[in-house]
C-alpha cells in the first residue's frame, strides 16, 4: 500500500512538472532545447493583415490578458499573488539560453472573415526562434488556433519569469465539424454557464457549438413573431433568452472561432410548443376513441396551419442565426398518440400509408425541409430520420447518436448511402461513470468502421453532447470538463494518437492549465494535483 502512495505522489509530480504540454497535439511539432526567456513587462504582439480585422485584434487583448497568470486569482480573487515566486533565473548563465522574446508576429494572409463558416481554415504555423517569432495563417480562424497553441507552450519559471522553447509547429484539424451540444430546455443555462462553456472550448479548439435551445420540457428561446411560446413555454418569465441573449452569445462564439448551430427539434420533443401555440400538438384518443383531455402527441403534420406556423418560426430562426445550417431533429417520434387520432388515421389512407407511421413523420420532414431550403439554408438530421427511410436531400448531415456496437454500422450506412455522417454516440458525456472514463472517449474514432476511403471521406466530424436532464449551471463545466478534452483531441490530432496512457500527462497538464484559468474542472485520473487546487 506504501509503495502505491508513493507511486501515486511521484506520477502526481510528474504530470505537474510537464503540465506545458500542447492540448490537442498538433499534427506536426519539433521543438528544440534551446529557448528564449519572456517579460510580460516588455512582450508585444503584432499583428499584419489583409484589411482590418477585429476578430484578431479582440483575440490578441485576450490572450495577453491571459498568457502570463502568475497566481490562482480566477479561481478565487483572495489568492492573488499567493503562489507568485520570488525565485529569479539567470537566464544567461544556462548554456541553452537564445535570448530574450519581446515580441510575436501574427500573419494572416486572406481577407480577415467576420464569422466562422463551413469552410473555416484554421491551419497555421509556429514558429519560435531567436531571431523572430511568428504565428502564420491563411485565415483569422488559424491565427486563433495558432495564438492557443502559443498560450501553452510557455513555463513560468520565475517572478514575472517565463520561458517558451524554440521550435515549429505546423498544425491543421483532422475533422472540419468538431462540436459541443448544450441542452438548454431541461435545466435552463445562464448565460455566464454557457460564456464558460465557449472558453472552454476555445482552449480545446472545438469549432461548433450546437445549441439545444429548446424541447419538451421548456422554451426559452424568445420569438418575437411567436412571443407566447416563450411566455408560456419557459420555466420562468425569466429563464429566457432574448433576441440581444442570443446575439450576445453569437458574437462571444464568432470573436473564438466557434459556429454557432441552433436546433429545434420536431415533430417531437415538442410539448412545450404547444403551450404557447393553439393547435399546433396532435389531440390524443382513447381505446374508446375520445380525446383525452389535455394529452398531447407531436406537430399535427396534416394541418396546413402546422406549416405555416413552421414557416415563420423558421424564417424567425434563420434571421436571428446566421450560420449555415440549422440542426432539425427528428429524433425519437413517438407514434402512439398519432396513431389514435382518426383524423390522422383518415389521412393515413387517403395518402395510402397503410399502417407505416414513419411514412408520415417523412410527410412532415420532407415539408420542413422543403421549407428550411427555401430560406438558403443546408440541415442536420439525427439518425431516425435516416433509418426511417424519410426522403432526405443529397446534401443531408446525417447525426448519428445510438450507442452501443451499432454505431459503426450505422456510420457505414449512412455514408454508403452518401450522406454526411457526424458521430456523437460515444460521447454523451452527461453520463457519469467511476474513474478515468475519458480514455473510452478517447479511443473511439468516427472512422472506426469498414467503409470505402470515399465513404471515410463523408465522415464530417463529431459532437459530445451535454443532455439536461441532470445538469444545470452548478455542474455543467465539472461534468463536461476535462471529459471533452478528450474527444477535442480525437477530432484534432491525427489519427495515430490513439493510446490514452501516453496521453495522460498531457490531458492532466490541459485539466491545471483550464483550473487557472478559473474553470472548474473535476479530476478523473485519480489522485494528482493542480497548483491552484486549494484556491477552489
Amino acid at each position: 500500500m506504501t509503495m502505491k502512495i508513493h507511486l501515486a505522489i511521484y506520477l502526481s509530480l510528474l504530470v505537474a512538472v510537464n503540465a506545458y504540454e500542447i492540448w490537442p497535439h498538433p499534427k506536426q511539432m519539433k521543438m528544440n532545447d534551446t529557448f528564449l526567456s519572456i517579460d510580460p513587462k516588455n512582450f508585444t504582439i503584432h499583428s499584419k493583415t489583409n484589411g482590418e480585422c477585429q476578430v484578431l485584434n479582440r483575440a490578441i487583448e485576450r490572450y495577453l490578458d491571459r498568457m502570463f497568470i502568475q497566481d490562482c486569482s480566477l479561481v478565487n480573487e483572495q489568492f492573488r499573488g499567493r503562489y507568485l515566486s520570488n525565485k529569479t533565473e539567470n537566464f544567461k548563465k544556462m548554456t541553452n539560453y537564445s535570448g530574450q522574446m519581446t515580441t510575436l508576429l501574427i500573419l494572416v494572409h486572406d481577407k480577415c472573415e467576420t464569422m466562422p463558416n463551413t469552410k473555416m481554415n484554421e491551419a497555421y504555423t509556429v514558429k519560435i526562434d531567436k531571431d523572430h517569432s511568428v504565428i502564420e495563417s491563411k485565415s483569422v480562424w488559424g491565427a486563433l488556433r495558432g495564438l492557443e497553441t502559443f498560450s501553452q507552450m510557455f513555463r513560468h519559471v520565475g517572478k514575472n519569469q517565463f520561458s517558451i522553447n524554440t521550435g515549429q509547429i505546423d498544425d491543421e484539424p483532422r475533422f472540419a465539424f468538431r462540436g459541443v451540444m448544450l441542452d438548454s430546455s431541461r435545466h435552463f443555462l445562464p448565460l455566464h454557464a454557457i460564456y464558460e462553456t465557449l472558453d472552454a472550448m476555445e482552449m480545446n479548439k472545438f469549432n461548433v457549438f450546437h445549441w439545444h435551445i429548446v424541447d419538451d420540457q421548456s422554451f426559452p428561446f424568445v420569438s418575437t413573431t411567436f412571443p407566447e411560446l416563450s411566455k408560456k413555454g419557459s420555466y420562468r418569465s425569466n429563464f429566457i433568452y432574448t433576441p440581444e441573449d442570443v446575439q450576445k452569445v453569437l458574437r462571444y462564439a464568432n470573436d473564438r472561432g466557434i459556429r454557432l448551430i441552433p436546433e429545434f427539434d420536431s415533430p417531437g420533443h415538442t410539448e412545450s410548443w404547444g403551450k404557447g401555440q393553439p393547435n399546433l400538438l396532435t389531440q390524443c384518443y382513447d381505446g374508446k376513441g375520445k380525446p383525452i383531455p389535455n394529452s398531447y402527441g407531436p406537430i399535427n403534420p396534416v394541418l396546413n396551419s402546422t406549416y405555416e406556423f413552421i414557416q415563420k418560426l423558421f424564417h424567425e430562426i434563420a434571421e436571428r442565426f446566421p450560420d449555415q445550417y440549422m440542426h432539425l431533429g427528428g429524433d425519437e417520434v413517438d407514434f402512439g398518440c398519432w396513431k389514435s387520432n382518426p383524423i390522422l388515421q383518415e389521412f393515413m389512407k387517403i395518402n395510402q400509408f397503410g399502417d407505416d407511421y414513419a411514412k408520415l413523420e417523412s410527410y412532415y420532414i420532407t415539408k420542413l425541409i422543403d421549407i428550411v431550403q427555401n430560406l438558403n439554408r443546408s440541415y442536420i438530421v439525427w439518425q431516425e430520420v435516416f433509418d426511417n427511410e424519410v426522403k432526405i436531400r443529397p446534401e443531408t448531415v446525417v447525426h448519428v447518436w445510438k450507442n452501443g456496437a451499432l454505431w459503426q454500422m450505422e456510420m457505414k450506412n449512412v455514408t454508403k448511402a452518401g450522406y454526411q455522417a457526424l458521430l456523437s454516440s460515444c460521447w454523451y458525456l452527461n453520463y457519469i461513470s467511476y474513474g478515468n472514463d475519458w480514455y473510452k472517449y478517447y479511443q473511439c474514432d468516427p472512422q472506426n468502421f469498414n467503409g470505402t476511403i470515399q465513404e471515410q471521406n463523408l465522415v464530417t466530424g463529431g459532437e459530445a453532447c451535454l443532455w439536461g436532464e441532470f445538469i444545470d449551471a452548478s455542474n455543467l463545466i465539472s461534468r463536461t470538463w476535462p471529459r471533452a478534452c478528450a474527444v477535442a483531441e480525437r477530432l484534432w490530432s491525427p489519427k495515430s494518437f490513439k493510446d490514452p496512457k501516453k496521453a495522460k500527462t498531457r490531458f492532466h497538464g490541459q485539466r491545471c492549465r483550464m483550473q487557472i484559468l478559473g474553470l472548474k474542472v473535476e479530476p478523473i485520473e485519480g489522485p494528482d494535483f493542480c497548483y491552484c487546487d486549494d484556491a477552489i
